[in-house]
């Protein structure tokens, strides 16, 4: 009997002493760690500097993180121009060219059927059209009177790089907005 304890002893003391070097490696690691928290209003810049700082001092963006980016790039396009176009009827602003109406009916049914939020061809020149409109850049010089995302512009101003085939963000997602409802 008393071998069989000798050698759970031996075990249990090896296992602890394992346990204690691992405690012991976890805290010199966690010495080096800095952490952050940042508080603010909605859409303050919170997630941009957490952004910056992945670009600056860490590893950057993956591929596969730019590519998931991208959907939300294309999302918030569309959405920056549903909310101007939703506006214009608000604050009585009518299209100057007729076609343009037309122009909306198939931006909404192209947007609404976009396989994976993208922007095909067909939907970015019709986009296109309606951000060029003289009425839809009046409505956009009085986004202070709505709700609009702060890369409205900078994003329809970019359609043509951001619709093409295998646009990968870069600095680009440093402008999208993403809700964050919990902490990353």
């Amino acid at each position: 009997m008393g071998c069989v304890n000798s050698t759970n002893k031996k075990q249990a003391k090896m296992l602890s002493r394992e346990i204690d070097d691992q405690l012991r490696a976890d805290h010199e690691r966690s010495k080096a760690e800095v952490k952050l928290l940042l508080l603010g209003a909605g859409e303050s810049g919170k997630s941009t500097i957490v952004k910056q700082m992945k670009i600056i001092y860490g590893t950057g963006y993956s591929d596969n993180e730019r590519i998931a980016y991208r959907l939300v790039v294309h999302l918030n396009t569309i959405q920056s121009l549903v909310a101007i176009v939703k506006a214009m009827g608000r604050l009585g602003i009518e299209f100057a060219n007729p076609s343009r109406k037309a122009d909306v009916e198939s931006f909404y049914h192209l947007a609404e059927t976009s396989e994976d939020g993208g922007l095909p061809p067909d939907l970015a020149a019709v986009m296109k059209r309606l951000w060029e409109d003289v009425s839809v850049q009046e409505c956009f010089a009085r986004s202070r009177e709505y709700q609009l995302n702060d890369s409205a512009s900078y994003y329809l101003n970019s359609l043509d790089r951001i619709a093409a085939h295998g646009y990968l963000p870069t600095q680009d997602l440093l402008e999208c907005y993403k809700k964050l409802s919990q902490p990353t």
